[in-house]
């Protein structure tokens, strides 16, 4: 499959029981950030685990462009010899982030506080989506940015020659932005600081940590005040990462839904910050055990083991803990389909900014496989036809989203009809081995749509 050419329908068929081992690829959000903070390191880090997705492989060539030397040694096992902190080139050439918001938007940060100027782009659903809400507070440090029309892509960035400290309030839960803010800062003298209302995903302080920055995150009665200590020398790492719990959530939700399975996931991240979905499920009545808890890679990890659940109840998830779910809503709504009840969930008006607008690109086709949506700007609500209740029988629109296409294919193996996408090559940006992964557990996924099979 390929995030970039032509398209590539594929249908999922009633599967019998999923049986096996899923040993999904290594978090996204983490290979990204091992390369790039493994670029502005002085020296070589060693990275194990790394996911080898179009997303992070664009990443990874975004960081050769800058004047780092990465290689390539074996599967998932990478190395970096950094520039340090302000010591990148400027790039030769356009930046391409394919299909990336997390690589773009980071790599934005990371040159922003450098005299410099670098132009961005991507395929034509990361064109479309907004970097306004990087841009402005990258302004703040000096930088300025130029781009088409409500602030999208393709973008140039001038990097600021004489940067200056911020303390930024982030007016959205985004990790993406915050973790921005706190790449410039890092080239900027002085104190950075940013403050979140609601805490997102942790990676970056984890990592900027593992690397030698002097930061330190602080509850107060604005939220968490993070502060960053700017222009340090980074330390090389060696760097584990930890397998994607984004990843790990389409196995889980597919085992829950087809009657007779049980499979294990193992060695899955069980960050606080990322693991909004598997609470969510284990309220619902799913049938997951977190076995083995373990620290890897400065991640908590754990192996989960998870059956069909046929006794699934729909739930009100918490507002408040969308940051820490944000991509899982899509398949999360898959599994409320085949809940008993209404499952309502509310906060993910982000949802409409991602790859796609995952609220009605979720919400139509589960229409059109014959369950009944309510939705507002900011609420999903699904109701449950149960066990095995999905009519199926659709081909359902994309909008180039993987996390669409994955989770209409999970949902074609419990409904009763075949369900079709209309085009599953953006997978590969995320979880390039999915097919073949779901397949071997004992899925029904093929090339081609219903009717050409």
């Amino acid at each position: 499959m390929s995030g970039h050419g032509d398209a590539q329908p594929m249908t999922s068929a009633k599967s019998g029981p999923l049986k096996g081992t899923a040993a999904v690829p290594g978090d996204k959000s983490i290979s990204h950030r091992a390369l790039i903070f493994g670029a502005m390191a002085v020296g070589e880090t060693r990275i194990t685990g790394l996911l080898e997705g179009q997303d992070v492989l664009d990443t990874a060539r975004a960081m050769r462009a800058f004047g780092a030397e990465v290689t390539q040694h074996g599967p998932g096992a990478w190395s970096v010899h950094g520039v340090g902190v302000g010591g990148f080139s400027e790039p030769a050439d356009v930046i391409d982030c394919g299909n990336s918001g997390t690589g773009v938007r980071l790599i934005m940060g990371t040159m922003a506080t450098t005299a410099m100027t670098a132009t961005f782009t991507g395929d034509a659903s990361l064109r479309k989506r907004p970097m306004g809400r990087v841009t402005d507070p990258l302004s703040l440090f000096g930088a300025e940015a130029y781009g088409r029309k409500g602030g999208r892509l393709p973008m140039t960035v001038v990097g600021a020659a004489n940067p200056v400290p911020v303390r930024y309030a982030l007016p959205v839960a985004s990790a993406q932005v915050k973790s921005a803010v706190l790449l410039a800062g890092l080239n900027a003298p002085g104190e950075t600081v940013v403050i979140e209302r609601e805490p997102t995903r942790d990676h970056s302080e984890r990592m900027l940590l593992g690397f030698g920055a002097e930061l330190s995150v602080e509850k107060t009665s604005e939220g968490h005040v993070i502060t960053l200590q700017g222009r340090p020398e980074l330390r090389p790492q060696t760097v584990a990462v930890p397998r994607d719990p984004s990843s790990a959530a389409f196995p889980t939700c597919a085992a829950l839904i087809v009657e007779g399975s049980d499979i294990l996931v193992p060695g899955v991240s069980q960050n606080l910050t990322r693991n909004g979905l598997y609470l969510t499920l284990s309220e619902m009545g799913a049938e997951i055990e977190f076995q083995n808890p373990r620290t890897e890679g400065g991640e908590p990890v754990a192996d989960l083991r998870v059956r069909f659940s046929d006794n699934m109840k729909g739930i009100e998830v918490p507002p408040e803990r969308a940051p820490s779910m944000i991509d899982e809503y899509p398949i999360l709504s898959v599994v409320a389909a085949f809940a008993s009840g209404r499952t309502v969930m509310r906060g993910v008006k982000e949802l409409r900014v991602k790859e796609s607008d995952r609220i009605d690109a979720m919400a139509r086709g589960l229409e059109a496989c014959g369950v009944r949506i309510e939705e507002d700007e900011d609420t999903l609500i699904v109701h449950g036809l149960g066990a095995g209740g999905m009519p199926g029988g659709a081909t359902c629109a994309t909008h180039l989203d993987h996390r669409i296409a994955m989770s209409f294919l999970v949902a074609g193996m419990a409904s009763k009809a075949p369900i079709s996408v209309d085009d599953a090559s953006p997978i590969v940006t995320s979880f390039p081995i999915f097919e073949g992964l779901m397949n071997g557990l004992g899925a029904s996924i093929r090339r081609g749509a219903a009717q050409n099979l």
